[in-house]
């Protein structure tokens, strides 16, 4: 299982009420709601082993060079000169690193990579999996890694994570007309504002579905709209010739990377704390309660 963590933590954020706090006043709901969320999502599936995918840089400067809107209107304003911070709620940022140091006094692998977001660590490790993989996002970007023939599927939170929309190449082929091979050319032609993506104009999910049903892959449209003989209409023609220096490089951003160095670590579920003392120093502090018990017990089970 692969944890989309900052996707379930933002959901979790906004779906546990801030008047969750620690002693101190501090608003700790991000953290429980997480804890909460590992809980039920063990419960519930078994997994064999698990890892947090880290955010180590949610918007690697390569991808910046080849399209700058990426994700350019998350960027929280910064002194001049300074590094690119994602624009967060004010009381949600201070609780990451709660729940860096939760997760790895549990011993649950948390694993990142400089350069590189949390899908890619996916990515990579989807691909380098022996069997099975349950990714966990609420991010549809991650579609393009479902792989019926090796047993990698989405689940996708509907509301928290007990109720759960599971996309196979099914489920994927039934809502947007293609499979997973085929979601990442189908993200590129339809654009994502949300991530600065502009896409192609006027071509939606359903008429890049068509197209891609028609030609094959993105690269197959291309040669067609440059083919006269082909059934791409003018107003379609004109468009892609807008969008070609978009297309040029768009790929190469949407698609997720699957061959990312990372660095050692033990994805093995712990039924015991790692660092007991640790685990029961931050339950004290930022009183985590019920939601740590709660996933102590179900670890221990």
């Amino acid at each position: 299982m692969l944890l989309d963590t900052a996707s379930l933590y933002f959901r979790a954020y906004f779906g546990v009420p801030d008047t969750v706090r620690s002693p101190d006043g501090t608003p700790v709901n991000a953290v429980r709601g997480l804890l909460d969320f590992i809980a039920r999502l063990v419960q519930d599936h078994r997994p064999d082993s698990l890892v947090a995918c880290m955010d180590f840089d949610w918007r690697p400067q390569w991808r910046v060079e080849l399209i700058p809107s990426y994700k350019a209107h998350r960027v929280a304003e910064e002194v001049e000169g300074g590094p690119d911070a994602e624009e967060t709620p004010d009381t949600l940022s201070p609780q990451v690193p709660v729940i860096e140091q939760v997760l790895d006094a549990i011993g649950i692998a948390r694993v990142g990579a400089e350069g590189y977001e949390a899908d890619d660590v996916i990515g990579t490790l989807a691909a380098r999996a022996g069997g099975p993989v349950n990714i966990v996002t609420g991010d549809r970007d991650l579609f393009q890694l479902v792989d019926d023939a090796r047993g990698v599927r989405v689940l996708y939170p509907v509301k928290g994570v007990g109720s759960l929309d599971v996309y196979d190449g099914a489920a994927l082929r039934e809502k947007y007309g293609v499979d997973g091979s085929g979601y990442a050319d189908l993200a590129t032609l339809r654009g994502d504002p949300s991530d600065g993506l502009p896409g192609v104009r006027g071509v939606g999910e359903k008429t890049a579905a068509k197209l891609l049903a028609e030609y094959g892959d993105l690269a197959g449209i291309v040669r067609a709209v440059l083919d006269p003989t082909t059934k791409i209409t003018p107003a379609q023609r004109k468009k892609f010739e807008e969008a070609a220096d978009y297309l040029k490089v768009a790929p190469t951003v949407v698609r997720v990377a699957d061959d990312v160095a990372l660095p050692p670590f033990d994805a093995t579920l712990p039924r015991a704390p790692r660092d007991p003392e640790g685990v029961e120093r931050l339950a004290e502090h930022w009183g985590l309660g019920g939601s740590l018990r709660r996933l102590l017990s179900t670890l221990a089970g």
